[in-house]
């Protein structure tokens, strides 16, 4: 199966949205597809072997949409030709919405005297006069207004309706109304009625409606600002080393290999690898850590962070769209483009929203008519019916919210890949925490070396060591690795290697067999501890992890290994605790070394010597403890977990295969990321619920009052123009309510 994001363009509503989203999986070989109203775009699943694009934008073609695919690199200038876009549309609608207020507001001062049901002698009559308002007025509906009378006729010939059919039904039936009386004037008088006319209420309906439109516009653009700052973080130009001579090149044209020179205040323009030099580089515009990171030869530099003081060379190891930064935008547009399970219902709602309004907007004229015997109030509670009815508003309550919250989850450090993770988020009742790299530093280090013979600098063993750990990806394998090479011994590839999971590795060195690991390994294996039983007791109680070293079947030296904890790891799991959520560790380390890391953290419940293949059977333990769990990892080992929990966090400096199992990624690798992850669930969550809430109680609550139910009562009718404004001002209310998470800020402690 193949993901193809697509942008869409012609969506007037939600109900749009709804069209869409039938036409594409009504295409043989799509298995799925979401359409996000609020981002307008598609996120489609295909079989590309039963379809390709081309059918599935000619299916949204003959829907009466376009559909362009997205570019695979984010970075590209597409952002810039969307705002360019979106920019004239929005001067477009605002000339438009200008000069039917300004005809709106001539109609309404002119209608003034009809109104009030007296003369007004600062009015000139002529200002009445209906052939002169049906000349300001035609020009309204028919220029300004044509979009929504194109897209109704469209929608019709579909045999679908969407907004724009309910607004071109209702300033289309008072126009059409108002014509005969002024056409006809007589025969009203002569049936006994009033030759009224209602162009104002058609003219200023529109100009309502499209003031909303253009602000509903200028809002949404905003959502999308979190993008538009990553965008703008990246670096113009690059300047390589090539055959010798220093070059500035744009960006685009550095390729894999290349040298790349940065000065003190410069950005990065491409990720790579320090070969000469040292600095200190800012990047908390990618991965939030506010704190300088040092950097020398062999580290990592990503694209788009800030080189603070020297100057340094690096090679270019990423470039293009599989840069970090690409990266991060790519899984911010995929996760901007999803659907929240919340969403089901407006869905279903929409769906049916607009043939519901049509039908209660008949059923209202019927009734009032039958009951009052007057065509004008008959006509009056219809068009408000058709006119304040917003299917948008709904549409519009939770991508709008979804957009703003992973996008501030992007600047804050936090990648969350969809909407249905966002939302699950704030449901999280357990925590599992791997330890190594995860709460610990993940940089372990040799702290004893211990022999049989007593002496602690044989090479010979550290050789044996450190060439059968070098095949292995374990921190603590690393930490190994760096010791024997400290002593100045040279390392030789291993034959045979194997990792055995959650026990240790061997192989065959220099003609011996030798095998590395824990003490339970060791004893399965019938390998006799006793001689440093002793030390391994002693070492194991300072809270270290003790490896045991056998050559050809003999037990011949410990070694001590300490991973340092994370300094901010105590006070983010102590916050946690606060939020009421109860923090596991999970470790393959044997029970005393995790329960002194435990207690240091502050945690009481630890899973220790877990194996690998044991992770996600510990998460299922907890879930059957009916509890919503995520599981924060940041090995190879970690991604089964990672994948069982109904959450997966990922540390961001952790392996590809854990960040891909994830469903959120920290960047910075901070455990504060998890603590400003499950706030901004929350208070995206709480946002949505708002929108849902003001989203239906207005139509549930506006719909009954156009249709006249408080007339009975009070004897007020809604006047259309009201209506108009009400449902012009529902969508812009959801959308800014929306961008209230922009100042979302995590209350961390510690």
């Amino acid at each position: 199966m193949q993901n193809q994001l697509l942008k869409l363009r012609g969506m007037s509503c939600a109900a749009c949205a709804s069209t869409i989203e039938d036409a594409i999986r009504s295409v043989p070989g799509v298995e799925a597809c979401s359409v996000n109203f609020g981002a307008e775009q598609a996120a489609v699943t295909y079989d590309p072997h039963q379809t390709n694009l081309t059918h599935i934008q000619a299916a949204v073609d003959d829907a009466g949409y376009t559909a362009q695919p997205l570019s695979d690199d984010p970075l590209t200038a597409e952002d810039d030709a969307e705002r360019r876009e979106r920019e004239t549309e929005n001067r477009q609608l605002t000339r438009k919405a200008v000069f039917s207020l300004i005809m709106g507001g001539i109609l309404v001062i002119g209608s003034l005297p009809m109104m009030l049901g007296l003369p007004i002698p600062f009015i000139p009559m002529w200002l009445h006069n209906p052939w002169f308002q049906l000349v300001l007025t035609t020009p309204v509906l028919f220029w300004a207004g044509n979009s929504f009378f194109i897209n109704a006729w469209k929608a019709l010939k579909r045999h679908s309706a969407s907004m724009d059919t309910l607004v071109a039904v209702g300033t289309g039936t008072a126009f059409l109304y108002s014509l005969f009386p002024t056409i006809y004037p007589q025969w009203f008088i002569d049936q006994g009625l009033n030759p009224d006319v209602y162009f104002e209420a058609a003219a200023v309906i529109i100009a309502l409606i499209l003031l909303g439109r253009l602000l509903e516009n200028r809002a949404k653009g905003q959502t999308s600002e979190a993008i538009r700052k990553l965008m703008g973080l990246q670096a113009k130009t690059a300047r390589v080393i090539r055959e010798g001579r220093e070059y500035d090149i744009p960006i685009a044209e550095v390729v894999l290999g290349d040298v790349v020179l940065v000065r003190p205040g410069e950005k990065i323009p491409v990720d790579g690898e320090i070969i000469d030099g040292a600095s200190t580089l800012d990047e908390a515009m990618v991965t939030g850590e506010s704190v300088p990171v040092q950097k020398t030869v062999g580290d990592e530099v990503i694209g788009a962070t800030l080189n603070k003081t020297g100057s340094f060379k690096f090679r270019a190891t990423r470039v293009g769209k599989d840069t970090f930064l690409a990266q991060i935008v790519k899984l911010v547009q995929q996760a901007q483009g999803s659907k929240a399970p919340i969403q089901k219902l407006a869905d279903q709602v929409t769906a049916w929203f607009v043939p519901a309004v049509i039908a209660i907007a008949i059923l209202t004229f019927i009734v009032w008519y039958n009951i009052m015997g007057n065509v004008t109030m008959a006509l009056i509670t219809t068009v408000g019916v058709l006119i304040i009815a917003c299917p948008c508003a709904l549409g519009l309550a939770t991508p709008t919210s979804i957009m703003v919250g992973t996008g501030k989850g992007a600047e804050n450090g936090i990648l969350i890949k969809g909407a249905d993770s966002l939302e699950l988020a704030h449901n999280i009742q357990a925590i599992v925490l791997d330890k190594t790299g995860t709460i610990t530093q993940g940089k372990p280090t040799v702290t004893d070396y211990l022999t049989v013979n007593g002496t602690a600098t044989e090479l010979h063993l550290l050789k044996l060591a450190g060439s059968l750990e070098r095949n292995s990806e374990h921190p603590l394998a690393e930490a190994v690795v760096n010791y024997a090479q400290a002593q100045g011994v040279t390392l030789e590839d291993p034959k045979g290697f194997e990792a055995v999971a959650g026990s240790g590795v061997q192989g065959t060195v220099a003609g011996q067999r030798v095998q590395i690991g824990t003490h339970r390994w060791m004893q399965e294996l019938g390998i006799a501890t006793d001689r440093l039983q002793t030390q391994w007791d002693q070492l194991e109680s300072l809270g270290r992890t003790v490896v045991w070293l056998a050559v050809d079947g003999q037990v011949e030296a410990l070694m001590a290994i300490a991973d340092a904890v994370k300094p901010s790891s105590a006070a983010a799991i102590a916050t946690l605790q606060r939020m009421g959520l109860e923090v596991v560790m999970l470790t393959g380390d044997n029970r005393r070394t995790a329960e002194a890391i435990a207690r240091e953290v502050g945690i009481t419940r630890v899973f220790a010597e877990v194996r690998p293949d044991q992770k996600a059977a510990q998460v299922e333990n907890l879930q059957r403890e009916d509890k919503v769990v995520a599981m924060v990892g940041d090995g190879i080992n970690d991604a089964p977990a990672l994948a069982q929990a109904d959450v997966g966090m990922a540390i961001g400096t952790g392996t590809d295969v854990a960040i891909a199992a994830s469903d959120i990624t920290l960047i910075s690798g901070d455990l504060h990321g998890i603590v400003t992850a499950i706030q901004l669930s929350r208070a995206t969550m709480a946002n949505i619920r708002q929108n849902l809430f003001f989203a239906f109680i207005y139509n549930v609550a506006g719909i009954p009052i156009a249709a006249g139910i408080l007339y009975p009562i009070f004897g007020w009718l809604l006047s259309p123009i009201i209506a108009g404004a009400a449902m012009a001002f529902s969508s812009v209310s959801v959308v800014t309510n929306a961008l209230r998470l922009r100042n979302f800020r995590p209350k961390l402690q510690g």
